[in-house]
């Protein structure tokens, strides 16, 4: 009875959409295999031995928009792309929900913003969303050249839409990357991510 009630429970789950996974600090990364907005297909793996940032991506989102509209994410894009890290955006928002466009309409949104990642991937069905337990956009990742997961959370500690709180705020990816490129063990390894809910499709 314990066993079917279970069962019951975790398929109400998964038909719900809260079905997310919880990928642990100081363990690898999940691998994974997305198209990007160009049609070339990119695997985590094909940066190995790099840094690397996952940012989840939705244009329409308030919380998206303060960090591009402030110039704050390209500014952290353009800052460690530079130094060699992959910074990868994802979208996850399924056909019919906000944030979901045609690639070419993602291309031309992310050149009106000047984003500056190394690539921008679409995961309309959520796999790779629900993989890595994203919930939020912008929910940020933070992966070591040996594939280890070393921060999952906020990009900064101002829970706001106001373009205001980007000087004043604490940037945990900023200074996740810094640490752990110079050496240092990262003193924030999780933080709660805050945002927009991902757009994931009910199915």
């Amino acid at each position: 009875m314990i066993g079917k009630l279970l069962l019951a429970f975790g398929l109400f789950v998964a038909s719900t959409g809260l079905g997310l996974a919880e990928i642990e600090i100081g363990k690898k990364a999940p691998d994974f295999t997305l198209p990007d907005t160009n049609g070339k297909k990119l695997s985590l793996a094909n940066f190995k031995g790099k840094y690397v940032v996952l940012e989840w991506y939705n244009p329409d989102c308030p919380f998206v928009g303060k960090h591009y509209k402030s110039g704050n994410m390209q500014g952290l894009q353009k800052e460690f792309t530079s130094k060699g890290v992959a910074w990868i955006s994802i979208d996850s928002s399924a056909p019919g929900e906000q944030g979901n466009y045609p690639p070419q309409k993602l291309n031309e949104i992310g050149t009106q913003q000047g984003a500056a990642w190394t690539a921008l991937l679409m995961d309309p069905d959520g796999k790779v969303g629900r993989l890595y337990g994203a919930k939020t956009t912008p929910d940020m990742y933070v992966i070591n050249p040996e594939g280890v997961l070393v921060y999952k959370g906020a990009i900064d500690n101002k829970r706001s839409t106001d373009l205001a709180d980007v000087k004043t705020a604490t940037n945990y990816v900023k200074v996740a990357l810094q640490e752990a490129m110079t050496g240092k063990p990262v003193s924030t390894t999780a933080t709660q991510p805050y945002g927009c809910s991902v757009k994931y499709s009910s199915n």
